[in-house]
């Protein structure tokens, strides 16, 4: 009788698949209020990976951290119209505290654009204070209708940057700026995954932004994954909260706004952007452990790998130690197999005869024996390998499942089949956008023809990605 799958394989049922690694891989669990969720330490582990590598991309960009209340009042939201009607549905609102009704109800953080607007407000008086970066790491709460674990939860983690400019063209140029050079260079050479870079459609612009930047990930399944957003939000709340600066030339002016945000919905994207049949494959660049060492059996070999272990945190390398030889190796390997850690080097009896160890990669598959001695060479190039060999399948992927197309049946049925569709946005336009809405078919995101940002929505030449998405 055939040994039953550790998980639902992927062709057969893709949302199985993913909610069983998140379980066996002991990434999360549901909370206890639905649309919660409980970050287990593997899966933390990796938003800590996640968190240093941005930030360390924010901080170069020139933006500070700092940390805004979260709670909100209520009227701060009605300050700017577009922005409240944008949220209302997904808002979780106070209405009682210390036991008795609030003179006013707050709103429990979905975003920061207003409070951090309240304090900008203040903080500005001059061109001299101008640019203002600030970034926050937090949890944000909305109201999710139809939860999943990293994709959609009520509450979620994230980072949010908020700066105001003393021009248009410096909030737009530094909205870029952050669009390429933090989340896109993060994506694309840290997480492995190809993304695409665009524009958003009016339909889809964040509520209260006049234009919205998008990086779009093809997932395992064909569908798309919004990875991250960064927006110019013009003047319109540095109207509602008379955010203002004393020119060079003496006048009052309105500030220039940009906002960006990533969050955990990251940890489900390298899931469905690198996971297989047998669980996660975690890139090297982004892993919070690299390499395993695991002893199968035997006294000498618990004290090798703990020498070895040793010996490879001292080149660089983010090492585990797994000396539980109480616990069956076989049922260990299958662990770290599910939790794709890069690399396992296992030592045993015969193996430390030998002066060899059984290096297993999870990436490319496949096992072979290796000189302990040589170890300390081989890994980092073994792990640069595999690193660029999760870009160039999520590439291959995006690239194979993507059909140029000139109508918007043809481009329905592309994402209905699994892929994208590359269509004239002059074609399709904002009636075709609300046809293939009908049917669950979204513009993600618009490019040029040589897959640069276009600098307007109706730029000569733009051409709309269309997909399904999470």
């Amino acid at each position: 009788m055939a040994k039953a799958p550790v998980l639902t394989p992927q062709a057969e049922d893709f949302p199985r698949w993913y909610q069983d690694l998140i379980n066996k891989a002991e990434l999360a669990d549901n909370g206890p209020v639905r649309g919660t969720m409980v970050i287990r330490p593997y899966g933390y582990g990796l938003w800590e990976r996640m968190q240093q590598e941005m930030d360390a991309r924010i901080k170069d960009a020139g933006a500070q951290n700092a940390y805004f209340p979260l709670f909100i009042p209520q009227s701060y939201l009605t300050r700017e119209a577009e922005h409240v009607e944008g949220f209302a549905p997904e808002l979780a609102v106070v209405t009682h505290g210390g036991g008795k009704e609030l003179e006013e109800p707050v709103v429990v953080r979905p975003t920061s654009e207003t409070i951090i607007n309240d304090y900008f407000s203040k903080w500005v008086q001059s061109y001299r204070d101008l640019p203002l970066l600030i970034n926050q790491w937090a949890n944000v709460v909305r109201w999710e209708m139809r939860p999943r674990v990293f994709l959609r939860t009520s509450e979620f983690l994230w980072q949010e940057g908020h700066t105001a400019h003393s021009t248009y063209e410096d909030a737009r140029d530094y909205a870029a700026r952050i669009h390429k050079d933090v989340y896109a260079d993060f994506m694309v050479n840290v997480l492995g995954i190809d993304v695409v870079l665009g524009r958003k459609t009016p339909k889809e612009r964040f509520a209260g932004a006049i234009n919205t930047l998008t990086l779009e990930g093809m997932m395992g399944d064909g569908k798309a994954l919004q990875m991250g957003t960064s927006h110019e939000l013009g003047t319109n709340f540095a109207k509602a909260f008379n955010t203002q600066y004393l020119s060079k030339d003496g006048k009052q002016e309105l500030v220039w706004q940009t906002s960006w945000g990533v969050s955990t919905r990251m940890v489900g994207g390298l899931i469905m952007s690198h996971g297989d049949d047998n669980g996660l494959r975690v890139p090297p660049r982004l892993a919070s452990v690299q390499v395993v060492v695991m002893a199968i059996k035997g006294d000498e070999a618990v004290a090798k790998v703990r020498e070895l272990g040793d010996r490879l945190k001292a080149l660089g390398i983010r090492v585990q130690v797994d000396d539980r030889v109480d616990t069956p190796f076989g049922r260990r390997a299958v662990d770290w197999e599910l939790k794709g850690v890069p690399v396992r080097v296992e030592i045993g009896p015969r193996d430390l005869e030998a002066g060899t160890a059984m290096l297993a990669r999870r990436i490319p598959g496949g096992k072979e024996p290796v000189s302990i001695d040589a170890l300390g060479d081989l890994l980092p190039a073994i792990l640069e390998e595999d690193q660029a060999q999760l870009l160039r399948e999520s590439r291959e992927r995006r690239e194979s499942r993507t059909s140029e197309v000139t109508t918007i049946e043809e481009a329905a049925e592309a994402a209905t089949a699994g892929g994208w569709a590359r269509i004239p946005w002059a074609t399709l336009g904002a009636e075709g956008e609300a046809k293939l809405a009908e049917q669950a078919v979204s513009v993600r995101c618009l490019v040029a023809e040589d897959g640069s940002v276009p600098e307007a929505d109706d730029a000569p030449g733009t051409v709309a990605i269309v997909a399904r998405s999470y």
